[in-house]
């Protein structure tokens, strides 16, 4: 069923709220059952947690719609039917994508390709025919716009289908001599993100771009990257996502064959050609976990909150082993979490995990 104008609004708005990232964001949505829903309780919450999530203006929700539609940009929020599958089973998935161009690639088998930004003239080659072949089996190649393998790898499948996941909005050409790419992935592919429209791509802005470029693939293959590299997050990523993970071998003498290698010795798959990871997605089968049971959130006191706030590290904390040590109900650890979270007490990461 699709959702009506009134609760894809409140989505949005919800999903622009300061403190409330996609974790509070599912959370919230399974308490309370909507985001108007949310949004009338909200004032309630931060008057209770001291909190600063105060939604922002309806005008400010409306102004980022109506620059949507000046740029031709498309809004995909959690639960409509258009919204990509392979998302939707994160935990947690984004609350909200803007799009630009064909939506329907982000729903169609993908296998992402990322590497070095400075990338050797075999990187780009191997990344480009590598992409070519995956179009032409039926998958469509998910990547980043950046320089070097991200570029050649888009290249490679423009004919077929490619996904660009930017960190900016949707508008934000960056690097700025790739705007004629730009143009023909919009023109022939899908441009996608979570970021406002008219926003500027930030350091903090790439983890999340990083997880949804892992996050719509079946797989990820990295071609050229050094140990310290956005590429080798992507890849971390995709394994904790339960994606599979491969990766293009290179020489020792080079640094930037230093990432995959390493990812190889950590239990990669080994990617000389497509039929390596044709050859993996027909003998491996990646699990999904079942879809989790409605939590029965409870109600917290303030000597409960500073219970559980007292059992927060910088160290990220399973909320089961907070629950454990509380010998109390996990849906009141859940909701102390995120009352804990919306009062700036408390951060709340994917896999049911909290620190601060």
């Amino acid at each position: 069923m699709s959702l009506s104008a009134d609760e894809r609004f409140a989505r949005l708005r919800l999903a622009r709220t300061d403190r409330i990232g996609p974790v509070a964001f599912s959370q919230l949505l399974g308490r309370y059952g909507s985001a108007i829903r949310v949004l009338e309780v909200l004032p309630d919450l931060v008057r209770k947690s001291g909190a600063a999530s105060i939604p922002p203006p309806v005008a400010k929700i409306e102004r980022e719609l109506t620059d949507g539609e000046r740029v031709g940009a498309r809004l995909l929020v959690l639960g409509d039917p258009d919204y990509p599958e392979m998302l939707a089973a994160l935990d947690p998935p984004p609350p909200i994508l803007w799009t630009r161009g064909r939506v329907e690639l982000l729903n169609a088998p993908c296998v992402a390709i990322v590497g070095a930004r400075i990338a050797s003239a075999g990187g780009q080659r191997i990344a480009r025919g590598l992409a070519l072949q995956l179009g032409q089996a039926g998958h469509v190649v998910v990547s980043g716009m950046a320089r070097g393998i991200d570029a050649a790898a888009h290249e490679g499948a423009l004919a077929t289908g490619t996904v660009a996941v930017l960190g900016g909005g949707v508008d934000d050409i960056y690097p700025p001599e790739h705007a004629d790419l730009y143009a023909r992935l919009v023109d022939q592919g899908c441009v996608v993100s979570e970021s406002p429209v008219g926003a500027r791509a930030q350091a903090r802005d790439f983890p999340r771009r990083n997880r949804i470029i892992s996050g719509l693939s079946r797989g990820v293959v990295v071609v050229e990257a050094e140990i310290k590299s956005g590429s080798l997050i992507t890849a971390r990523l995709a394994a904790e996502q339960g994606r599979d993970v491969f990766a293009v071998p290179g020489s020792p003498l080079d640094p930037r064959a230093k990432g995959p290698n390493e990812l190889l010795r950590q239990g990669a798959i080994l990617c000389e050609g497509i039929e390596d990871i044709e050859r993996a997605f027909n003998t491996l089968r990646t699990l999904r976990a079942p879809p989790s049971e409605p939590m029965d959130y409870g109600e917290v006191d303030d000597a409960f909150l500073d219970r559980v706030a007292a059992l927060l590290s910088p160290t990220p904390t399973p909320r089961d082993e907070i629950a454990r040590a509380l010998n109390a109900p996990m849906g009141q650890v859940a909701a102390a979490l995120l009352e804990l979270s919306l009062a700036g007490r408390a951060e709340l990461l994917p896999g049911g995990l909290a620190s601060i």
